[in-house]
């Protein structure tokens, strides 16, 4: 080491409490509730249950909620009951974004097109190319370029609707083994057209989506993608190709920030989850032949990693060296040291999704001056509660955020597959 180096001052400490900038948007501080499906939609798209389960992560100290899943079109969604972006559902939109900033924090929302995920949905399962799901049985249909075209408009005009009902921040989903990641995968995109064969192919699509959303939005608003890093499948997207991708999208100048992800919903879930996979209790909650048939099959569709706390984080500090944007960190971050690590190692955000269904205040929590770790317990017995409202079944009911204000003789939530 030089003497110079000896000399050279330490950057300056981040506090991830202090307000911090999301491209045009000021959040009071540096900690996201990462989208998690909700299962708390109404047959109008959004009631109060949906609202109070995010208010609760505002009141508890977020600078900001991101509601999921939002599909583009009614064949883009990845189960019956997530909400569509079309113009009814505005007046459940302000009420929520309203509700939110009422509570402190700023209002984010994921949209996306599920593409294989949605095989089961009626008029779904589009996908690069034809490919076998086999939580359905079923093949998912290559898309033509006509589908690609308007599946581009579909996330324009889905932002453009989302931004108008005061959402600060428009999340492009592009991980999970959805639509824009499927392409990204090349696993599932054998295609040898311009949508495919080299990493400037595949990543065409989530390119024209990004840069048409960007057109569509309003310049106050944020625009950001969740990335996959990894799919965890043999031959899927890894690290030399999703590192590539963010290249490509930081120089287009569309994103305000990545937030980096990884695993595919249909093909390796527990690969973003981590710890045990819940097969007897998401066995419990389906039909009977399905929950039979994931009882036998769990063992490869469904196999479980060790947890580690930032489990993410050696995958995304390849990014971090690579890219100049801003990043989101996510993957079981549980410890407020793990917060200040990330923000020494350059990252602008910290997303969190358990550790905040178990303690909505955990945020607050730390600010006021506690250093103990988050208290979830990374069962992931909250993954099959999607089917009845998404929640830690750790937290006495009456406590769950979002079933605080449901009436027992109403209608409970429509299930999903």
């Amino acid at each position: 080491m030089s003497p110079a180096a000896d000399t050279d001052p330490a950057p300056a400490a981040v506090d991830p409490f202090a307000p911090a900038t999301l491209g045009p948007v000021t959040l009071r501080n540096r900690f996201v509730k990462a989208a998690t499906f909700e299962g708390l939609t109404t047959k109008d798209g959004i009631g109060d249950d949906l609202i109070d389960f995010h208010t609760a992560f505002a009141a508890g100290g977020v600078g900001l909620t991101t509601l999921a899943f939002a599909a583009v079109a009614p064949e883009a969604r990845g189960a019956p009951d997530e909400l569509i972006l079309r113009p009814s559902l505005a007046p459940g939109l302000e009420r929520f974004t309203n509700a939110v900033t009422s509570a402190g924090a700023k209002a984010s929302i994921q949209i996306g097109h599920s593409g294989p995920v949605g095989v089961a949905v009626r008029g779904g399962g589009l996908a690069p190319s034809r490919t076998f799901a086999p939580q359905a049985l079923k093949f998912a249909r290559e898309a033509t370029d006509g589908d690609l075209d308007a599946v581009v408009d579909q996330f324009g005009e889905a932002a453009a609707l989302a931004a108008g009902c005061g959402f600060s921040v428009v999340e492009l989903h592009y991980g999970h083994g959805y639509l824009v990641s499927s392409f990204l995968s090349p696993r599932l995109n054998r295609r040898r057209d311009r949508w495919g064969g080299s990493v400037e192919g595949r990543a065409l699509l989530a390119r024209r989506i990004a840069e048409r959303v960007r057109e569509r939005t309003d310049p106050s608003v944020a625009v950001i993608a969740k990335l996959n890093m990894a799919d965890g499948v043999r031959g899927g997207l890894w690290l030399d190709d999703s590192v590539a991708t963010a290249l490509l999208l930081e120089a287009d100048g569309h994103l305000d920030a990545l937030e980096l992800t990884g695993g595919s919903s249909f093909q390796n879930p527990m690969y973003l989850f981590r710890g045990e996979a819940p097969v007897a209790e998401l066995a419990a909650a389906m039909p009977p032949l399905i929950g039979l048939g994931l009882r036998l099959t769990a063992s490869w569709m469904m196999p479980s990693y060790p947890f580690e706390e930032a489990f993410f984080l050696p995958y995304a500090r390849q990014f971090r060296a690579a890219l100049s944007m801003p990043l989101i960190l996510l993957g079981g971050i549980d410890e407020l040291d793990t917060v200040h690590r990330a923000m020494q190692e350059g990252f602008a955000f910290v997303a969190m999704a358990r550790a905040l269904l178990r303690e909505p205040d955990l945020v607050d929590r730390w600010r006021q001056g506690s250093a103990e770790p988050g208290r979830c317990v990374h069962c992931n017995k909250c993954v099959p509660s999607i089917y009845t409202g998404t929640h830690c079944v750790l937290v006495p009911e009456p406590d769950r955020p979002g079933l605080r204000v449901r009436d027992a003789r109403a209608e409970p939530p429509r299930s999903v597959p």
